[in-house]
């Protein structure tokens, strides 16, 4: 009935099993009649297959995992025992799960929209006293408790928070110091030997009285991943704990479950505890139970994990993961072919709902989705659904709908494709081959805290080599231990990489975990996920002026206005120093800073390829800021980010830059407001807001927008680089803050990523930068580029710019590679035919090695697709250029496929290349080398034509990177098949850039010594 065993069970999970056939009604009850000794009548509904036990059908194809007894085949899952586990690697946190069991709809949309649950008072106080609690330990005196208050209120680390809500810390303070006699009352009653206490461990079934006493605190905040129950959670304390009865004394490690609110014993509350009571399973022995602790009376309750409460939370978690999994479903009416399920059913609860945390996105949810599809709305919500959205169009409504599709379509495509499963699903040694994991490592040195909740640990290699890998620095890890038992113990950023370690700032010190443990380090991928976008959309739709002004401009396509006199923008007083400025710009770039000072709405910049996006925007903000305007600066990527803010700390142009300091480039971290408020010891919220007000430049990535800072601060102006390759709700976020806005890109050049066709085809590619573009008033054009020599630069401007790309001087246009040992080199040992002395000569700046005589197939392996020939003729030109005098950092190597760039990065790593930066077309945009060699890789004989090369924008961008020299390689008949290949080639046949390696000559670059 089950059908087939899951693959790649690597990692102990032995209980997975894919649904492949699931019989009808009268089919089981045929095969239930077979098993009838084994199970009576009460059993036919808890059956595995039946939908009365986990709430949610079967499907085939579904992944499940069974926790039970397993006789002859056969798996007995019924009241007394056994669980069956839906969608497994959907991990949901005991938060959750517990928040379905009074509204399934609020736990879904809480899921999907979490950057819309706004901290409020009441929270910040219960982290703080859920810290101070913790870092007690069992010392519980009025001394030791108010040492950790005052440090917790008046430290860094709750600064930013206190600010957001406008709180003064001694008022905080005053509130906690109220607590604190409670904590003392509990400390007597369960830690010091002298007081006794009597509690009904199991009340439901055992009505004896037990003495309970907290013997040590063996972590707090612990995190587990547990794929074995599809649960996730951190346990706010784990306690070892001795229980006596009469004669009678047991050991146990149990949860405790901090509250610091109203003392309910709600089921809510308590479902919480038995959830984590199944966590605690992973590491440790059942503990069968937990405690729940008010921390506003001290008041300590006993939780039984009982059979009965885990099966019904199991299965409350099993239709959770149901609705999370199935939030698309195919059309009926075959106009669409993917549509947005519904919800879970409103319930009719108008006081519930009016103080929702989710109450808008529910109601904008069921009117822009649901009520196409006449879903019932309850009579005590249909007013408020009126009031909550009567403010929208339907334009709005429908670009919610259809921006709410796209995004759920490109979630569910990366998901099937990687995500966090892979950490559980794929041993280290197997991800190791992708790149994106380290296993096989020991923790080294003395772990030390950075800051409060960051801690730097170091791991070695246990064979004392860090294997090639993508991880880089900054980039956001998992760590685990090769132990099924310990997945997820900390997250944190990769610090440091070298060939022989690994640092890494963690959010958790593991150093109470035994040295001989092993780990592994494994990317995070997706980290991201959707809230950010679904936030900023929901954000959209709000009844606020910000809000409304965007969707006039953005949804219903209002023009933009703009004042007719400069002499009505600029203060008298700025008119020389914004004079100075202008003088160190081109034409276009003079054009640009007149329409953005004249705009009241928005300016496009369009900045075509080496036109100097970056010396605009730093002339742009550094005018606006002389005319006394405050500026957010943004950008998708940290890097952009930080190459504006290179060039303009070299003016007096003061500047915040906010973000972690692990991201940001080491000349910037001096102006990120971690380093300030360490270096003016910023302790009290007045400084900080002393110091965000001083501030009238800030910097972030759009990703930034969650500070606190925009509670409070509104710009004059917001500039947005790399727009056209930004997605629109993203792209949205830093808009809300803003009176006005300016988009730098070119939509000629990469698009937003999208990897679902689907979504793709919706339109999901399309930037706001390019949706704006029809108001073509808005728009100003940057065309003279100060990068490639002419030759590269008429590439570009032939198969794309029409011809408006100019070199901006002569010197530019006649620029060639230095290559100061050419004439040394004896190149007819290499080869004795003309096409490497060609490729190599500085006066040829364009030349397109054809493989086609060459035996270059391309390879599909598990990492992706790559040509192990063209990467080592990319190896062997490199190394040909390095012979010839070229300093390695003024090569760069470009491949569309990251298999192919792994293949050239351990050919180059065998053999001590460094500094030779090979990477993605997409991670190459915005930047420049004076060499570039691109790899296509694509050479097959069947016409398989991948989607990678169709772009003719990513085409675009791999062949203007270069300034001097712009060597291709690929098999001319396979690339022919690609339309914007097909053009490019057509144009370099015209003009004799195209070399053929001869076969003979390849087997000679393979013989040499430099392989």
């Amino acid at each position: 009935m089950i059908g087939f065993p899951d693959t790649a069970l690597s990692r102990g999970l032995n209980n997975r099993y894919c649904v492949v056939h699931v019989q009808d009604n009268e089919e089981f009850e045929k095969r239930l009649t077979i098993v009838s000794s084994l199970l009576d009548d009460s059993d036919r509904e808890l059956c595995i297959l039946q939908d009365d036990w986990i709430s949610v059908p079967v499907q085939p194809g579904d992944i499940i995992h069974l926790e039970g007894e397993c006789n002859s085949g056969i798996w007995i899952i019924n009241a007394d025992s056994g669980y069956l586990i839906l969608y497994p690697d959907v991990l949901l946190s005991g938060t959750t799960v517990s928040k379905s069991i009074r509204c399934m709809r609020r736990a879904v949309l809480s899921e999907k929209f979490q950057r819309c649950e706004r901290s409020s008072r009441a929270m910040l106080i219960g982290t703080i006293l859920h810290e101070i609690f913790q870092k007690a330990g069992t010392n519980f005196t009025q001394e030791k408790l108010k040492e950790i208050a005052f440090s917790a209120v008046h430290g860094p680390k709750y600064l930013k928070e206190l600010y957001q809500l406008n709180l003064e810390q001694n008022d905080i303070m005053c509130e906690i110091e109220e607590y604190l006699p409670s904590f003392i009352k509990w400390a007597e009653v369960y830690i010091n030997k002298h007081c006794q206490n009597n509690v009904q461990l199991k009340p439901l079934r055992d009505k004896s009285c037990y003495t309970v006493k907290v013997t040590e605190i063996l972590d707090v905040e612990e995190n587990i991943w547990c794929p074995r129950f599809g649960l996730k959670g951190k346990i706010d304390v784990t306690a070892g704990v001795t229980i006596h009865e009469r004669s009678k004394t047991e050991t146990k490690i149990m949860p405790l479950e901090l509250k610091s609110g109203k003392e309910s014993n709600s089921v809510e509350h308590r479902s919480q505890v038995v959830l984590y009571s199944l966590l605690c399973q992973e590491r440790r022995v059942d503990p069968e139970g937990g405690f729940l602790l008010y921390l506003k009376t001290g008041n300590m309750f006993p939780v039984a994990g009982n059979r009965m409460d885990r099966r019904e939370l199991i299965k409350l978690r099993n239709q959770l993961a149901f609705y999370l999994i199935h939030d698309t479903c195919k059309s009926a009416t075959g106009k669409k072919q993917t549509q947005l399920a519904s919800l879970p059913p409103l319930i009719n609860d108008s006081q519930a709902c009016t103080y929702c945390s989710q109450k808008q996105n529910c109601i904008l949810y069921s009117r822009a989705v649901e009520q196409q599809k006449d879903i019932l709305i309850p009579p005590d919500m249909v007013a408020a659904a009126e009031k909550e959205t009567q403010h929208l169009k339907p334009s709005h409504l429908e670009y919610f709908h259809l921006w709410y599709l796209m995004l759920t379509l490109e979630s569910q495509y990366k998901d099937g494709k990687k995500g966090r499963r892979n950490i559980w699903m794929m041993s280290a040694a197997e991800r190791e081959k992708h790149g994106d994991c380290i296993g096989n490592m020991i923790r080294m040195e003395k772990v030390v805290e950075v800051s409060d909740g960051q801690y730097l640990h170091w791991f070695q290699r246990r064979d004392d080599c860090v294997p090639i890998t993508t991880l880089m620095v900054g980039d956001r890890v998992v760590l685990s231990g090769e132990d099924s038992s310990l997945l997820g113990l900390s997250t944190g950023y990769i610090q440091e990489v070298n060939r022989t370690k690994i640092s890494c700032l963690l959010d958790r010190n593991l150093s109470h975990l035994p040295g001989d443990t092993a780990y592994r380090l494994d990317h995070e991928e997706g980290a991201l996920g959707i809230d950010a976008p679904l936030a900023n959309l929901s954000k959209l739709m709000e009844n606020s002026p910000a809000s409304e002004k965007l969707r006039n401009l953005i949804i219903d396509f209002h023009k933009p206005q703009f004042v007719q006199y400069l002499s009505s923008v600029l203060p008298p007083g700025a008119k020389e120093t914004v004079a100075n400025i202008l003088k160190g710009l081109n034409k276009p770039q003079k054009q640009a800073m007149k329409q953005v000072l004249l705009s009241k709405d928005y300016t496009l910049v369009v900045g075509m390829p080496g036109t100097g996006k970056t010396t605009t925007i730093c002339a742009l903000v550094r005018i606006l800021y002389a005319c006394g305007f405050s500026v957010l600066l943004t950008s998708f990527t940290h890097t952009a980010v930080d190459n504006i803010l290179l060039k303009l700390a070299k003016f007096k142009v003061g500047f915040l830059r906010l973000g972690r300091a692990q991201k940001v480039h080491p000349d910037i971290k001096r102006f990120t407001e971690e380093e300030i408020c360490k270096s003016k010891c910023i302790k009290t919220v007045a400084h900080l807001e002393e110091l965000y007000q001083s501030q009238p430049v800030i910097a972030t990535t759009c990703m930034g927008i969650n500070h606190p800072i925009f509670t409070r601060k509104r710009f004059d102006f917001c500039i947005v680089d790399e727009a056209s390759q930004i997605s629109q709700p993203v792209c949205l976020g830093p808009l809300f803050y803003s009176f006005r806005f300016v988009l730098v890109g070119d939509h000629q050049q990469l698009p937003p990523l999208v990897q679902n066709p689907e979504a793709r085809e919706c339109g999901m590619s399309e930037s706001l930068f390019k949706r704006l573009e029809q108001n073509k008033n808005a728009v100003v054009h940057l065309t003279v580029q100060y990068r490639m020599n002419s030759k590269i630069m008429s590439l570009s401007n032939k198969l794309v710019y029409d011809g408006k790309l100019e070199c901006g001087s002569e010197k530019v246009s006649k620029a060639v590679i230095d290559l100061p040992n050419l004439k040394k080199l004896k190149l007819e040992e290499y080869s004795s035919e003309t096409w490497l002395k060609e490729t190599l000569d500085p006066n040829n700046p364009v030349c397109f090695l054809n493989t086609e005589k060459v035996v270059a197939p391309e390879q599909i392996e598990k990492g992706g697709i790559c040509n192990t020939t063209e990467a080592r003729l990319v190896f062997f030109l490199t190394s040909m250029f390095l012979k010839a005098g070229c300093k390695p950092s003024n090569i760069g190597v470009i491949s569309p496929y990251r298999h192919q760039l792994k293949i050239i990065t351990d050919l180059m790593a065998s053999s001590y290349i460094n500094d030779v930066e090979v990477n993605t077309v997409d991670r190459y945009q915005g930047r420049d080398k004076s060499v570039i060699i691109v790899s296509f890789v694509r050479n097959n004989v069947d016409g398989n034509v991948g989607e990678l090369l169709k772009d003719w924008r990513r085409l675009n961008v791999a062949i203007t990177r270069a300034k001097h020299k712009l060597v291709m390689l690929g098999c001319v008949p396979s690339l022919c098949l690609y339309p914007p290949l097909k053009e490019l080639l057509h144009h370099l046949k015209t003009e004799a850039m195209i070399f053929s390696i001869p076969l003979g000559a390849y087997q000679r670059v393979l013989q040499c010594k430099l392989l």
